[in-house]
């Protein structure tokens, strides 16, 4: 089994940065990729941001990719999500999920084998 948590989410005004943090253990392989989605209230789960553990290859959602980067630090099984100009629109459950034998980063929920519980992002405007 693989376990991820995330860390680091909290009240922010508009404007201001975050940086999210996703570690793993467990059974994991570094030819997996990692990636971020986030819910809101009343909305569907969307697709952040994604990399592939292996070569660092990343992609992200166009409504962030000025705005967010992705990286990972494959020693520490960990992956980040630094967010800057934070807007209030970004208000909500941001998880971190897992693939299982898949180097390929993934805007698709259904390439994701193993999910974090979330942690809360909210932008006061």
């Amino acid at each position: 089994q693989v376990q991820l948590v995330e860390y680091g989410g909290g009240l922010v005004q508009a404007g201001g940065s975050l940086r999210l943090s996703c570690a793993a253990s467990g059974r994991i392989f570094s030819t997996d990729s990692m990636g971020w989605f986030r819910q809101a209230p009343g909305k569907e789960r969307e697709f952040v941001a994604a990399i592939s553990l292996s070569s660092g290859r990343a992609v992200a959602a166009n409504s962030v990719e000025d705005r967010f980067t992705i990286s990972r630090d494959n020693a520490k099984n960990t992956m980040y999500l630094q967010m800057n100009s934070l807007k209030p629109e970004d208000t909500a459950l941001y998880y971190c999920a897992r693939s299982r034998f898949n180097s390929v980063p993934s805007r698709s929920p259904d390439s994701y084998a193993y999910w974090g519980q979330g942690t809360q992002v909210t932008v006061s405007s």
